[in-house]
């Protein structure tokens, strides 16, 4: 069985983006893969987060995972920071990354692009190598991304190669697995950026534990544009294309069809409809995650994953540092 390895830095609260883009592939692929997942939490210390707020975080992704359908009896789900191995070949994929293919990296001009540079951390420059880490010591066939983390997947590609052609035949090199539908969610309120946690507004950005009124609210005043007919076309009608993206991946309801059905019908009775598709899957999640959180049964979950986990990256670990001539026996 191909193995897959994927994970996501709650460093605010997951979002209906995290959900399709990333979460409800995850379920797909844990019945066809050896899949591991991971809660990033390593990564989520890039930037400073406010140590109780960031651990409700780190607790309700876990919950989120479960709840959107995730089985720990088919999957290896555990903390980042459980797995010391993660940090420990992070360094050292850091050490065989060259300065320019980090400061290549588009994530990071995004992030700094209106920062001083005192506030810009090494950890943000440098995440990438750990990432890359975070992949390779589990020898991953597949990595599921959304468009944006392509170039993260690349640089693991990279640094695998070197490392094999540098040391000899030791890593996996991945291939990136994304989305057709619904690998981007964008904002509500400015479809040109992808809809994210951080956003300054809130209008834009659907959270998994969202009251159901305030989501249905949010879908009702998504930005569309003037043309007053459904159609999928992300360059005129990008809010519009957003909301049938939204609504195909969570119906199941390919986005021609929907077209079809909206022929000379207006944007009100579409965002309607739009809106109790998010409401009815909002619902489903929440009433798991409140069922599981209540269980007591998430500390032992992330306890067996971590187990699984390290057996392999031991492994995986002590191969790399002895080829590289740092183990001495």
């Amino acid at each position: 069985m191909k193995r897959m390895v994927s994970g996501i830095k709650p460093t605010g609260e997951l979002t209906l983006g995290n959900y399709i883009g990333a979460l409800r592939n995850f379920v797909k692929y844990q019945d066809d893969y050896e899949l591991y997942v991971f809660i990033a939490n390593l990564h989520c210390v890039t930037v400073y987060q406010e140590p109780k707020e960031l651990r409700k975080n780190l607790k309700d992704a876990i919950g989120l995972y479960l709840a959107c359908g995730l089985d720990p009896q088919k999957c290896t789900i555990f903390l980042q920071s459980d797995v010391y191995e993660h940090a420990q070949l992070g360094w050292l994929m850091t050490c065989m990354s060259y300065m320019g293919e980090l400061n290549r990296m588009t994530q990071f001009k995004e992030k700094t692009q209106n920062a001083k540079d005192e506030n810009i951390t090494a950890g943000l420059f440098v995440y990438p190598p750990l990432m890359a880490a975070d992949i390779l010591l589990y020898d991953a066939d597949y990595v599921p991304v959304g468009e944006d983390q392509k170039q993260h997947v690349e640089l693991t590609r990279d640094l695998a190669q070197r490392f094999n052609n540098r040391y000899s035949e030791t890593f996996v090199v991945p291939e990136p697995l994304v989305a057709k539908v619904g690998a981007r969610i964008m904002s509500l309120s400015d479809p040109s950026k992808k809809m994210s946690k951080s956003e300054e507004s809130n209008k834009g950005c659907i959270y998994l534990l969202e009251d159901i009124n305030s989501a249905k609210k949010k879908i009702m005043g998504a930005v569309t544009d003037m043309c007053a007919h459904v159609n999928y076309d992300k360059i005129n009608q990008p809010g519009v294309s957003n909301l049938l993206e939204i609504m195909s991946s969570l119906s199941g309801e390919p986005i021609d069809s929907i077209v079809t059905r909206y022929e000379g019908k207006g944007y009100g009775e579409f965002k309607k409809e739009v809106a109790e598709v998010v409401a009815k899957e909002l619902t489903m999640i929440q009433n798991r995650y409140n069922e599981i959180m209540s269980s007591g049964q998430i500390e032992q979950i992330l306890k067996e994953g971590a187990e699984r986990a390290h057996r392999i990256a031991f492994r995986k670990l002590k191969k790399v540092q002895k080829k590289m001539g740092i183990d001495i026996f």
